[in-house]
Formats: structure tokens, C-alpha cells, sequence
């Protein structure tokens, strides 16, 4: 049974990523630790106390973290994400609490507790794990794997020309993180999703739709032809609440001249750290850029050993959208078919 440790910045392709975990009959989900990114990081608890509760999956332990980044000021991304992280969504308040416990004595904690048998989801900056691994620098082997969005490599930024988001957000962290992998087993080293394979990840309209027809809500209509902000007239609320969250990331893409798609990079790490979906690695070392103004949060991957250093990470280099996509449509709406109108 995988047993999952999140860190998310919830955001909503962390919310379809949570989701889709919280499908997987098999899948523990052991707590989720929250840090700053597309939005604060109590918002992103508070969002994330909600999506559980609309799942049915209250008792998850949900822990607030680094609420700035290490070394520079923090930069969110209500544009991209919506004022509250969760698109044209409103969920209600949740009735849990945020755990009393800090992010890091979660991740330390945990993994001291349960060595060898935690994987690591960071969906979000790499924050609260570099404050973990200053904390305690054994946690890459008491960890059974960690599972990393972030990043691009030999690929246009979506940030800037060069960087990806989590990793522009708190670069230093992402350097100390990649920087105590170094050396370790090949078993154990970081599977990185990085924009060229996640940018690969995009939904549309007519995934929606499958989603509706698999939730047995009928066919979810979100098409590029309605007006924005147009809410879901969906009688499940699970599937409502993701398609108006959605609806607002395809209407982010589309005004920045990318189509009526939504990259849903994160959706993509939660089937790939679970192991549901194919994909392809190379192995790499890699580093990131902290100090130039022009490069900061490029992330740089040594693939032929130029360095002389031992590899700190398999980046993933090929992966199957389509069946990425059936697995997240099929797993979710199985989710939301449960739920039914309650």
C-alpha cells in the first residue's frame, strides 16, 4: 500500500493531484504539509481542509509550514490560480483544524516514525523540505522515495525564459534539496517532473466532459465559446467544484496565448509517485542558479557527467498523456460517482 507525504502549495493542479490520491482505494495518504507558492501557505491549508472534506476524507492531517521562502521575498500567483488558489471554486469552510504540529516536525517526525516506507510528493516549492533537511540530513535514505515537480530542463520556463515556477519561488531551497542527494543510491535519488514532460499534461474540454460521464453526472460542458467565469451547473458537487476550478486555469492559458488547455503538472507527479502511469527517466546531475539576476531559478541538469559529480536525480524524459489522463478521469470520477449529490 503506497503510503504518500504531500507538500503542496494548493493551487489547482495540486488540488486535482490531492483528488486523485484521495481515489486510489490503495493509496495512504500519511499528512499533507502546506507551503507558500500560488497562494499563502494558510490558504493553501485552508484549501486543502476543504478538498478533503469534499472527498469524504476528513482525519488527514493537514500542517502549515514556511510561510516565505529561505532567502528572498515570496511571490504567489493569484492571476494563475484565482484569489483563494482554487479558480472560480468556493468551497465552504472547513470544520477540521490545522494540525498544531509545524510542516517540518511533520516530514521529520514521519519519517523517523516509518523509515523505508514513505514516499515524498513536493508539488510545491522545496521550502519546508530543505528546513526538514536541515533538521534531520538522513531523511533522503528514511524516505522511501520523494517525487519533485519542479523545474525545466533544456526548456523554456514558464516563470522566465529559463525557470519553472516552484523552483523560481524559493530557488535556495530547491539547491539545498538537490545538493543532499548527491552521491546517494540511484534507488534513492529524486524523480523529477519538470515542464517538458509536464507541459505534456494538458487538459481539455473534452476531459471535463469524460469526467462528468464517469462521476455518472453527465457530460461536463466547459467550452472556450462560454463566457468566463461561467460556474458549473454540475449536480455532484465534486465535479463542480473541479471544473469551476479548472475553467479558470484553461482561461489563464488561453489569455497568455497558449489554447484552451491547462497543464495539470502536479496530476501528473501523484500518478507518477504512485506508480499508475508510464513514463521514462535520465538519470542527471543537477544544480540550480541562485545568483544571477538574468538566470535565477534555472534549474541546470549535467546529463554526461561534464561536472565529474555523481548523479542527484532521474528526471523524467517520456511520459503518456493520454493514459495519464484515463487513469486521472477514471480514478476521480469513480471518486465523485461515490459521492453522489450529497
Amino acid at each position: 500500500m503506497p503510503s504518500i507525504l504531500m507538500d503542496v502549495d494548493t493551487g489547482i493542479d495540486d488540488a486535482l493531484a490531492l483528488v486523485y490520491l484521495l481515489s486510489r482505494p490503495e493509496v495512504q495518504v500519511r499528512a499533507i504539509t502546506c507551503t507558500a507558492g500560488n497562494v499563502g501557505a494558510r490558504q493553501v491549508a485552508l484549501n486543502n481542509l476543504a478538498l478533503l472534506e469534499l472527498c469524504g476524507r476528513q482525519g488527514i492531517e493537514v500542517a502549515i509550514g514556511a510561510e516565505v521562502p529561505l532567502e528572498i521575498p515570496l511571490v504567489t500567483t493569484e492571476e494563475t490560480h484565482g484569489p483563494q488558489g482554487m479558480g472560480y471554486a468556493e468551497l465552504p469552510p472547513p470544520a477540521q483544524q490545522v494540525s498544531p504540529r509545524h510542516a517540518v516536525d511533520v516530514w521529520v517526525e514521519e519519517a523517523r516514525a516509518r523509515p523505508g516506507e514513505l514516499t515524498g510528493l513536493i508539488t510545491g516549492p522545496l521550502t519546508n523540505f530543505a528546513l526538514a533537511l536541515r533538521r534531520e540530513p538522513g531523511l533522503p535514505r528514511l524516505l522511501k522515495g520523494l517525487v519533485i515537480m519542479g523545474g525545466s530542463f533544456n526548456y523554456q520556463g514558464n516563470t522566465t525564459p529559463t525557470a519553472e515556477w516552484n523552483v523560481s519561488v524559493d530557488p535556495h531551497a530547491a539547491k539545498e534539496v538537490f545538493a543532499a542527494y548527491r552521491g546517494l543510491p540511484e534507488d534513492k535519488l529524486p524523480l523529477v517532473c519538470a515542464l517538458e514532460t509536464t507541459e505534456r499534461i494538458e487538459l481539455r474540454p473534452e476531459h471535463l466532459r469524460r469526467l462528468g460521464e464517469a462521476a455518472g453526472a453527465g457530460p461536463e460542458l466547459v467550452l472556450p465559446g462560454q463566457p468566463d467565469g461561467q460556474l458549473s451547473a454540475s449536480g455532484n458537487p465534486l465535479v463542480a467544484a473541479l471544473s469551476d476550478a479548472v475553467r479558470f486555469y484553461l482561461e489563464f492559458h488561453r489569455h497568455h496565448g497558449q489554447g484552451y488547455v491547462a497543464h495539470m503538472h502536479d496530476a501528473f507527479a501523484a500518478c507518477a509517485a504512485v506508480e499508475r502511469t508510464p513514463f521514462a527517466t535520465r538519470l542527471a546531475t543537477v544544480d540550480v542558479e541562485t545568483d544571477s539576476p538574468l538566470l535565477v531559478g534555472t534549474t541546470v541538469a549535467d546529463f554526461r557527467g561534464l561536472w565529474g559529480l555523481p548523479p542527484n536525480a532521474r528526471i523524467v524524459s517520456g511520459n503518456d498523456p493520454g493514459h495519464c489522463f484515463d487513469e486521472l478521469i477514471s480514478s476521480v470520477g469513480a471518486l465523485a460517482r461515490g459521492l453522489g449529490g450529497q
